[in-house]
């Protein structure tokens, strides 16, 4: 058991897309990526999601339910995974599961992800390592991101300065210098607020290439005053989500009289203006910047990024080997492997945490 080298990643990120799996191999130095597969939700799932991200009569009863299907779902992704790849699972040391995320609130001391361990470790006959993130909480941290000292394992260079940054629902960046500390820290929204803009006047899960918000033209008052709430100011490290930047939130500044595709252009504005000014104010020195997440498929935003950020060479992590829909699962079976050999899964100076901390509930097989 001790000499099994092969970890299975589970994320279900805040898009509510869906569960992304990877099977990586961590053999001697190489963390290599052996196969991936895709379990998309559907409207009604995602939808169920949503609704607890609010408090709502029979709340915890809904969300025991929906943990329990989840884990099904995350078992199915396992199967896949393993008939893609030919794999038997008695090669497979562990799965790392992220759960998904309802409510983050780290000021009140908790992080919910949804997701039964016990049961996905008795659906699947396999370790199962989850709840990473309440350790650092309780060590006084954020809970989040956990993603950059996977991003430092993997992405640091000793020659290059880089950053990694994350574009999920909720956008994230791991500041990886040539030497001395990393460090990293949620920027803001992602693609959350234009997923959610698209949905209610397209009927669209998301705005493809950026296609839409291309059509638009930013609204500059609207954007300067969604800036101007005080996460963007805060300094690291610091960590966000959806109680923070939701539909509701954006449309107590909407006069009702904007043209829905300029909104959309405001909003993707949004995000890239917190990423590059995250950047520049933080990440000083860096040559290269590698996105991954659904965001580093749209080409606006990355045309916007490139124009905020002149010199700096802008990529997809694809460019040095993790293609960028696979990076945040890679990260949770990296997790995973960390807590079974009882290393370290949080960096202090990104999360805030007392201290260097053990990651993860294991249930073991």
């Amino acid at each position: 058991m001790a000499g099994k080298k092969r970890f299975i990643g589970l994320m279900s990120g805040t898009s509510l897309d869906g569960i992304d799996a990877v099977l990586m191999d961590f053999s001697g130095n190489l963390n290599r990526v052996v196969g991936d597969a895709f379990i998309p939700y559907d409207d009604r799932l995602r939808s169920q999601l949503l609704a607890l991200h609010h408090p709502h009569s029979g709340e915890l009863h809904d969300a025991a339910i929906l943990g329990n299907q989840l884990s099904r779902m995350y078992a199915q992704a396992v199967d896949e995974l393993l008939r893609k790849t030919k794999i038997a699972r008695q090669e497979i040391r562990a799965i790392g599961c992220h759960g998904q995320t309802i409510r983050h609130r780290p000021d009140a001391g908790y992080t919910i992800q949804l997701g039964n361990g016990a049961l996905l470790a008795e659906l699947t006959g396999v370790t199962v390592v989850c709840d990473f993130r309440g350790r650092d909480i309780a060590a006084g941290g954020e809970g989040a991101p956990l993603v950059p000292a996977f991003h430092a394992a993997v992405f640091s260079h000793r020659s290059v300065h880089r950053v990694v940054v994350n574009i999920g629902g909720i956008a994230n960046l791991s500041d990886l210098p040539r030497s001395g500390d990393v460090s990293g820290f949620d920027t803001g929204p992602g693609n959350a607020l234009m997923d959610a803009w698209i949905q209610r006047h397209l009927g669209k899960p998301f705005d493809k290439d950026g296609a839409w918000a291309k059509s638009g033209r930013p609204d500059e008052k609207l954007l300067n005053t969604l800036l101007a709430h005080d996460f963007f100011s805060r300094k690291p490290p610091k960590s966000t989500g959806r109680e923070t930047f939701h539909l509701p939130w954006l449309e107590q500044y909407l006069t009702g009289r904007e043209r829905p595709e300029d909104v959309q252009a405001t909003l993707l504005a949004l995000t890239a203006t917190s990423i590059a000014r995250s950047v520049q104010s933080y990440c000083a020195g860096a040559t290269e910047i590698y996105l991954c997440g659904g965001g580093a498929h749209s080409g606006a935003l990355i045309a916007v990024l490139k124009a905020m950020l002149p010199g700096m060479l802008i990529a997809r992590t694809d460019e040095l080997g993790v293609g960028a829909d696979w990076v945040e699962a890679c990260a949770f079976a990296w997790l995973a492997h960390q807590a079974l050999q009882r290393r370290p899964g949080n960096l202090p100076a990104v999360t805030g945490a007392r201290g260097p901390r053990i990651l993860g509930a294991i249930y073991p097989n």
